[in-house]
Formats: structure tokens, C-alpha cells, sequence
């Protein structure tokens, strides 16, 4: 009695110059990802939601040799999402990595915490990922393409409780979940999927947290920033380079066996 088999993805090679969206790239770890891939041979289209910050971004990067392009849109939007992919495709062409960076952060006490935060944190953070995702998959070209990738910005704060982030936790967890499922779902197409988990990494973000809790705990950031520190192993912030360079390293061919997985950029500050 013979047993059926699943079809077994074969490792693909990325195209000579990949196409890769990123969202929320003009600052930060976006910021970072978007130059590390440019300077892999990508051409990267990026996203964020002014447009004088887009067009400044994407002439710095260009006055670098880099090829980039990109425009303004709302990740929350299902529509500004469709038109999103619709320019990145007419720019470059078929889209062979997508990285959901887009977020925020969003906390306090739950029982202060408004509809209008907790549904804002949920939307920006956790349905971008899907919208973007499923239209990559179905009109950016991913979906059938012999090489691919995503590659979604979760957070340590995806896999254990933060104080006074409830919202934020929430978003990233669920961000987990969702990578680790389409990750075995695409599979078999030899698409991988994975979320590369931030601890605490030095952003315009990280300085606007510092601020929310030195208010909520009645101290400096400075201090806030020491207690910080004082968790982490390595004693130090991670950069948003050594973010990039987890993102980077996924979209190459030897990463082709990864898929499904959460992988920390933190310093040490989780081990799971």
C-alpha cells in the first residue's frame, strides 16, 4: 500500500534584480531595509504615508546609485493598498519580496485605552500585513513566481506581554500567527515566509515609547531608557542595520530552507 506524497518545493534562485515592496520605509528599520536590499541588487519600491517624506527618501537613496522609487499611501486602506502594488508593479514589474514594516507603537493602561487606539494599532500593525499580502499574492505577481519572499516586522513584543502595550502585543502576536501559517500554506509553492522579531532598536519609535512611559511612570526617558538597557544581555539597543541585515539574509537563496519561523534581533532580551 503506497502512502501519498506532497509535491516538494525545490530551492528557486532570486531574479538578477528582484523586485521588493517595503511599507513604512522612510524611517527606522524600513528605512534600513530599504537601503540594505537596494545595495543587494534590489529595486525597492517604498511607502509611507506623507508624500514629501516619500519623494525626499526616494531622492536621497537615488543620489546614493541606489534604485528606488516609491509613493505615499495609507496601509490601513484597502484601497490605497491596491493602488499601492499597482504602482510598484507599473515601476519595476512582478514583485518577488514584500516586507510589511508599516507600524506602531500604542499602549497605557487597557482600561484607558480608547476604541479609536485600540482599532488604529490593530489596523496599522496587524491588517496591513493581510492586505498587502493578499494582493501581493494575488495581482502583484508573487503568487505563481518561482522565487519569493515576505517577510513581516513583528517584535519580541510578538511572543511574550509588554507592560502597558496590550494593543501593541496583541498586533505582533497575532502578526506571528499569521506568518507562521501562510508560511506552511506557500510552501509548497517554495514562497517562504517568516517575521523577524525586534527587541529594542534605536528609532525615531523607540524615543516616542521612552516618552509614553517616562510620562506614565513619572521619570526621565533616561531613565526609562537605563531600565531598558538593564534587560537586555548585550546591554545595548540593537541599530536598525542589524535589523536589516536579519531581512536581507532572508531573501537570499541560502535562506530558501527558512520559512514559518520568528527570528529575534534583540540583543539577547528573549530566548524564545
Amino acid at each position: 500500500m503506497t502512502t501519498p506524497s506532497t509535491p516538494s518545493a525545490q530551492p528557486s534562485t532570486a531574479p538578477e534584480k528582484p523586485v521588493a515592496l517595503v511599507t513604512g520605509g522612510t524611517s527606522g528599520i524600513g528605512l534600513a531595509v530599504v537601503r540594505d536590499l537596494a545595495r543587494r541588487g534590489h529595486r525597492v519600491f517604498l511607502c509611507a504615508r506623507t508624500p514629501e517624506t516619500v519623494e525626499q527618501t526616494v531622492e536621497e537613496l537615488r543620489a546614493e546609485g541606489l534604485e528606488v522609487a516609491g509613493i505615499a499611501a495609507d496601509v490601513r486602506s484597502r484601497e490605497a493598498v491596491a493602488e499601492l502594488v499597482a504602482a510598484a508593479v507599473a515601476e519595476f514589474g512582478p514583485i518577488s519580496v514584500l516586507v510589511n514594516n508599516a507600524g506602531r507603537s500604542g499602549g497605557g493602561p487597557t482600561a484607558d485605552i480608547s476604541d479609536e487606539l485600540w482599532y488604529d494599532v490593530i489596523d496599522t500593525n496587524l491588517n496591513s500585513v493581510f492586505l498587502l499580502t493578499r494582493e501581493v499574492l494575488g495581482h502583484g505577481g508573487l503568487a505563481g513566481a518561482s522565487y519569493g519572499r515576505i517577510i513581516n516586522i513583528a517584535s519580541t513584543a510578538g511572543k511574550q506581554g509588554v507592560l502597558l502595550g496590550a494593543p501593541y502585543s496583541a498586533s505582533k502576536h497575532a502578526v506571528v500567527g499569521f506568518t507562521k501559517a501562510l508560511g506552511k500554506e506557500l510552501a509548497p509553492a517554495g514562497i517562504t515566509v517568516n517575521a523577524v522579531c525586534p527587541g529594542y532598536v534605536e528609532t525615531p519609535m523607540a524615543q516616542r515609547v521612552r516618552a509614553g512611559y517616562a510620562a506614565a511612570w513619572d521619570t526621565t526617558t533616561q531613565d526609562v531608557q537605563e531600565q531598558f538597557e538593564a534587560k537586555i544581555p548585550l546591554g545595548r539597543y540593537a541599530t536598525p542595520e542589524e535589523v536589516a541585515a536579519m531581512v536581507g539574509y532572508l531573501t537570499t537563496d541560502l535562506a530558501a530552507s527558512v520559512t514559518a519561523q520568528a527570528l529575534n534581533v534583540c540583543g539577547g532580551l528573549g530566548n524564545f
